[in-house]
């Protein structure tokens, strides 16, 4: 029997109003966060996060709310700073980096400009698109659109190659829907047959404001979804596509073109603006089957809707307000949002995506030091020397596979605050025009300069998040760990704080993207990045084994409703690199403490249970059902809650601090317990 059922009971008793609540202040920790009257052995989350929770109300403006959300605010302070200045001084068509990133953010605050441009500057590819005359037409619309930054029917561009990482290679994979997964297509339960409603009232009343009568976008709107859900149907789940290679399947296009017959892939290409090659990654050749298919029965008029539809789509948050608030009423149905969030936000964000490199230096420029990243680098070296020392002694790993492990350790590569080279913006026009234009020509320009990678070799410096970005990655296909300066901060990386707490907070999340390398999709790429399998078969086992014990777990939490699970399969990874994480950053914090006086005990806690504690805290959240809903559907992370409960549980280095005793929720059981590294 699982501990679940006792973490759930527990989690219902402690449950304490405001007023019992501690109060006051620490750098790092906040006592006021927590709940006393709970103990820490019974519920952890609540323990740690029960006052935040009591004094906290979820804000309108978000489907989920937590201390990620809070940086990010915090954060977006400081950059609605930085780009009203930088619009102020922007010339109409400015040359410079901070010229064109503060043209492009004064344009997208004209909201009157956009107001009057309406749906107008995408007539010309709607006139394109309503042209189209024959299959081949089709799919020459799909490829001008894939070169001009906009998906269509399925995803293409450049990637590493899986075999090969030192290449870039073309790649196409599945795609082409609307809502967020395959599954809201397929599912009759109550929750998909809802959004799937939204949905068509939502893509009816976007083609009504194309001049659509409301009886024909109706219509319409029913064909563009049976055509999207013959697309789900053929697509792989999200479980089945955390197997790299169910989705590497390189080819010469012949080949490929023997998949798709109504797609030359060499046209195709040339088309897209891509360079010539002799070869491209079919991601899920199944999928691409179905494509062709489709492409030869479904009527012309029902692709010219198709495409029609998802151009618009894509654009409609950056168009006039009616198209917006259609946009915004489909994201509320999916995530429970009640309001949109003010225009400078919004505009903030689309300047993160479209010239990250611009904003991220600017914001380096104002608030990260060469001497907070030298911290930075420092606690990651000491990460990766905990692991090391755990890879040495790990009992049920063969010295065999084991070398192979700390050679790929020792070979991580590690982007810290900010790219060394930023990006170069010379060649993107940008003027304080209407907003839609500088998103489409930022769009092509992005899209260009991933194409031409095509055949070449992959840059392996390049950062693939910016540096404002509240968030931190692993990527196998680069060995290499990300942690930006938008995440080097207090609540997880506080200098005035106590090295539990930073420990406990960016060292878990340090040790967390580490231990990707060696989850269950990352532990397929060798030391260079490529999809190889270096394990011996034993290993291989013993890991899976393992494995399998976390998605059993995880398999067995509810969200909202005792019908509504977290699916341990999906969330797996991220499982494992939250208990690896903490095992190794808690191993480090030894490393640290050693050889000195034991620090003294903050607000009654030691330094064990501080770092728990911090770790706990940097996941308190609130979130509205229909969120919960969907990330158990789309999101690889597990929902906030478990994502404390869940890894410490597993812990025994927990339950010494806390003095937990086994039988207690916050112990599992010794046959149940999960450790991997």
């Amino acid at each position: 029997m699982t501990a679940t059922p006792r973490l759930l009971a527990a989690a219902l008793a402690c449950i304490a109003p405001a007023s019992l609540l501690s109060q006051g202040s620490h750098p790092g920790l906040d006592p006021a966060n927590r709940d006393t009257t709970c103990a820490p052995c019974q519920d952890f989350y609540r323990y740690a996060n029960g006052g935040w929770l009591a004094r906290t109300t979820l804000p309108p403006e978000y489907a989920s709310y937590g201390s990620f959300t809070e940086l990010v605010e915090r954060n977006n302070e400081t950059l609605h700073r930085i780009v009203d200045r930088l619009a102020a001084a922007a010339p109409a068509t400015p040359q410079t980096t901070d010229g064109k990133l503060g043209a492009f953010y004064a344009s997208c605050m004209d909201s009157s400009a956009v107001e009057r441009a309406g749906a107008a500057p995408l007539q010309g590819e709607l006139r394109r698109i309503a042209a189209i005359a024959s299959t081949g037409d089709v799919v020459r619309t799909v490829a001008r659109l894939h070169g001009s930054g906009r998906e269509a029917l399925f995803n293409f561009g450049g990637a590493p190659d899986f075999k090969n990482s030192a290449m870039t290679i073309a790649s196409t994979t599945q795609g082409g829907l609307g809502l967020p997964d395959r599954d809201y297509y397929l599912r009759s339960d109550s929750t998909a047959t809802a959004l799937r409603a939204a949905y068509l009232r939502y893509l009816s009343a976007t083609l009504q404001l194309l001049g659509d009568r409301p009886a024909a976008a109706d219509s319409t709107a029913a064909r563009v979804v049976a055509l999207e859900t013959a697309l789900a149907r053929a697509s792989l789940t999200r479980v089945e596509r955390r197997d790299p290679n169910a989705n590497y399947h390189k080819m010469p296009l012949v080949a490929a073109d023997s998949i798709t017959p109504h797609v030359v892939w060499a046209t195709f290409l040339h088309d897209a603006g891509a360079p010539r090659t002799d070869a491209i990654n079919v991601g899920q050749p199944r999928f691409f089957r179905a494509v062709d298919s489709l492409l030869a029965a479904v009527p012309l008029a029902d692709w010219r809707d198709y495409l029609r539809w998802h151009l618009v789509r894509q654009s409609a948050q950056w168009l006039s307000s009616p198209f917006v608030r259609e946009s915004f009423r489909f994201q509320s149905a999916l995530t429970g949002v009640k309001e949109q969030q003010p225009r400078w936000k919004r505009c903030l964000q689309a300047a993160n995506l479209l010239m990250g490199d611009a904003i991220g230096q600017a914001y380096v420029r104002e608030t990260f030091t060469p001497e907070a990243r030298r911290h930075a680098l420092e606690m990651v070296q000491n990460l990766i020397a905990a692991l090391d020392e755990r890879l040495h002694t790990l009992e049920w790993m063969s010295d065999a596979t084991r070398a192979q492990a700390l050679g790929k350790l020792r070979a991580f590569g590690k982007k810290i605050g900010y790219p060394d080279k930023w990006r170069d913006y010379s060649k993107l026009s940008v003027d304080r025009g209407p907003f839609i234009g500088n998103v489409l020509r930022a769009q092509v320009f992005a899209t260009r300069r991933n194409l031409d990678r095509i055949g070449k070799p992959v840059e392996r410096d390049e950062w693939r998040m910016t540096a404002p970005t509240v968030n931190a990655s692993y990527n196998p296909s680069l060995n290499d760990i990300t942690f930006p300066a938008g995440i080097l901060q207090p609540p997880f990386f506080d200098p005035a704080a106590d090295d539990a707490v930073n420990y406990g907070g960016m060292g878990a999340v340090i040790g967390h993207e580490m231990t990707h390398g060696f989850d269950d999709q990352g532990r397929q790429f060798d030391a260079a990045g490529n999809l190889r399998d270096w394990w011996t078969a034993d290993d291989a086992d013993r890991f899976k084994t393992r494995a399998g014990l976390v998605v059993q777990q995880f398999d067995s939490y509810t969200v909202v409703d005792s019908a509504t699970h977290v699916n341990g399969r999906l969330t797996l990874g991220e499982d494992i690199a939250d208990l690896g994480g903490l095992k190794v950053a808690y191993a480090a914090l030894q490393r640290a403490l050693a050889g000195r006086p034991r620090p003294p005990d903050i607000d009654g806690l030691a330094p064990e249970q501080r770092f728990f504690l911090a770790w706990a805290q940097i996941w308190r959240s609130k979130a509205t059902d229909q969120y919960l809903r969907n990330q158990v559907t789309v999101d690889p992370h597990a929902p906030a809650r478990w994502r404390v409960m869940g890894p410490l549980s597993n812990l025994s280095e927990f339950a010494r601090a806390f003095h937990c005793q086994a039988g207690d929720p916050m112990v599992r059981p010794d046959s149940l317990r999960a450790q991997i590294w």
